[in-house]
């Protein structure tokens, strides 16, 4: 009897999605003795290991339509539809499905790939030889990521980006300083540089706006004020946008949208009216989309949103985020001081002599009080 043939093909090692970071019980290897103290017993020979670390792997055998072939063109992911990216190479954008053995892989966040991504593809042809569609066969690695937690999980916004630019409105809606502290962490977090652009700058008849961003701009960070209406600032922003590969963040109804369709006219992106009673934008992008700007360069419009969580952020990690926080961390007399109610804190220190601004610290100890429940 013939022995059944083995599959052909690269070994391949991939991780398991984790399916739970602890054990299921702690375990206790003590034993209490006659007078109630405990007695630590020897040392256990096991290996004791949660699940979702090192043992989470499996091995997988990859065949050659796994793997695709060595003929591939290099592109990069400007939108995605459902299982479908688009990716433009340069010349043209081509539709592409994704290998199955990228399906397979351990890659945290929603989508194997994301917007931004460099991809290497195949071009694949119909059953007349006409080249209509390509298969993603690698992705490159990845820098300079915005992320947002949705559920339990951490979800890639937009990949291989150099710049965020947070959009705030001068007007309708009104500034909102806590909503730009959390895109700075996130962008902070995620190796992107980010731009502070005040935007409605003719409807700043108080000069509210103006004020907020100030404050950003005495930290030092890159401000620019804007007016789709009179031309405010829009030269200044096309030249920090050129030959960079930038993302828009900000709530819905600070002007994106708007914003991009000044920066390079025949865009003609959707725009939406604030809603009056609420002051809430409503939301005319419904996708992460990637736009190749004539200046050189890439820029994404992102939907807008109303709130943006930065648990993806490990909370001990929050207070380097807030870069007037840093060169005084020091001084606090708690190594683990969390700024929040501890003594002899630096932080706190310095909040209450106005060294830091107080709707900084405010925003930090907001954030850490929702991160630690």
């Amino acid at each position: 009897m013939a022995k059944p043939s083995k599959k052909s093909g690269r070994k391949v090692r991939v991780a398991f999605r984790r399916n739970r970071n602890e054990p299921a019980r702690v375990k206790d290897w003590k034993k209490k003795t006659d007078d109630g103290q405990d007695d630590i017993e020897e040392a256990p020979s096991e290996s004791i290991v949660a699940k979702g670390d090192l043992s989470r792997h499996r091995t997988v055998i990859v065949d050659a339509s796994d793997e695709g072939t060595a003929e591939t063109s290099r592109g990069k992911v400007i939108s995605i539809y459902g299982l479908v990216a688009q990716v433009d190479d340069g010349h043209r954008v081509w539709p592409c499905t994704l290998r199955r053995i990228l399906r397979t892989r351990k890659i945290d966040g929603h989508h194997p790939i994301t917007v931004g991504d460099s991809v290497h593809f195949s071009i694949t042809s119909d059953v007349e030889g006409v080249v209509n569609e390509g298969v993603i066969e690698r992705i490159d690695p990845r820098h300079g990521e915005l992320k947002r937690r949705v559920g339990k999980t951490d979800h890639v916004v937009v990949a291989n980006i150099d710049q965020v630019l947070i959009v705030s409105s001068a007007g309708v809606p009104a500034p909102k300083p806590h909503l730009i502290d959390r895109y700075l962490v996130a962008a902070h977090a995620g190796g992107i540089e980010p731009i502070i652009c005040l935007n409605k700058t003719d409807l700043d008849m108080e000069g509210v706006g103006g004020e907020v961003l100030e404050v950003y701009k005495s930290l030092g960070y890159p401000t620019v004020a804007t007016s789709t209406v009179n031309g405010q600032g829009i030269d200044e922003l096309r030249s920090l946008l050129q030959n960079k590969e930038s993302v828009l963040a900000g709530q819905s109804g600070v002007g994106k949208s708007s914003l991009l369709n000044v920066v390079q006219p025949g865009l003609e992106l959707k725009v939406g009216d604030v809603i009056e009673q609420t002051q809430k934008g409503r939301h005319t992008t419904t996708s992460t989309t990637l736009l190749r700007l004539d200046v050189g360069g890439y820029v994404v419009d992102t939907p807008g949103v109303k709130s943006f969580d930065v648990a993806s952020v490990p909370l001990a990690e929050l207070e380097m985020h807030f870069i007037e926080f840093v060169d005084l961390l020091a001084n606090c007399k708690y190594p683990d001081c969390t700024h929040i109610h501890e003594p002899a804190c630096a932080i706190k220190t310095a909040a209450e002599a106005g060294e830091i601004g107080h709707q900084r610290y405010e925003s930090y100890a907001r954030m850490y009080q929702e991160r630690a429940g």
